[in-house]
């Protein structure tokens, strides 16, 4: 049976590799496959990983009608036997929508990968609506780490070096360079909430972290 299949983790963890390797191996298959991504690293119409794999996809712009897209696809000719979608987080609910009714209507699996929170640790409305609909939802196993060496489980926005907790939900940065004007690091829960950054934390290497203790 076709499944709506939702890959999520925090960035770093090699969503777009995976992508790419299911695309790659269906591709080995003798299988067509539709690949629509929404503001990657590599520009518009492209799907690229961290380890510096790039193919070319269909840039899902906001109001863009996915159903229909891959309707008239395959109405005029084309062949597609299944739909991966990459950055699937900055997808509004309705298109998310779109996506189950090409799995429910075309039979053809549709496979997203997406963030599932913000740097404010909200979910983006893409992915809850994905936890809402989809048939089966992963985890992937390959764990970020933040800087301390725990398993990252947060994403943070910094703004020349320092994290910040408020502004709008999507601000294209590089998460390679968190000390950029804007860009994006992965941190364990401790340090997320307490806005410990791998810049800030060698700052304050200077005063230990110690449990909080009254003074008589």
């Amino acid at each position: 049976m076709p499944e709506l299949v939702f890959f999520s983790g925090t960035m770093d963890c090699g969503k777009s590799t995976l992508a790419l390797q299911i695309a790659h191996n269906r591709s080995a298959r003798g299988l067509q496959g539709l690949i629509f991504t929404r503001d990657d690293r590599a520009g518009e119409g492209k799907l690229s990983s961290r380890l510096g794999l790039v193919t070319d996809a269909v840039e899902a712009v906001p109001g863009m009608d996915l159903y229909a897209y891959v309707v008239d696809r395959v109405s005029h000719g084309g062949r597609v036997d299944y739909v991966i979608v990459d950055e699937a987080q900055f997808l509004a609910p309705v298109q998310i929508d779109q996506l189950a009714r090409v799995v429910d209507d075309l039979g053809m699996d549709v496979f997203a990968f997406g963030i599932t929170t913000d740097f404010r640790t909200k979910l983006f409305p893409g992915s809850r609506r994905l936890i809402e609909l989809a048939d089966r939802i992963e985890t992937l196993q390959v764990e970020a780490m933040c800087w301390c060496g725990a398993r990252a489980t947060h994403n943070a926005r910094t703004v020349d070096g320092e994290m910040v907790v408020e502004g709008e939900q999507v601000v294209v940065g590089d998460v390679s360079s968190p000390a950029a004007e804007v860009g994006y690091e992965v941190l364990c829960r401790r340090h997320h909430q307490r806005r410990m950054t791998s810049a800030s934390a060698g700052a304050g290497a200077l005063s230990p972290d110690v449990l909080p203790v009254a003074s008589d």
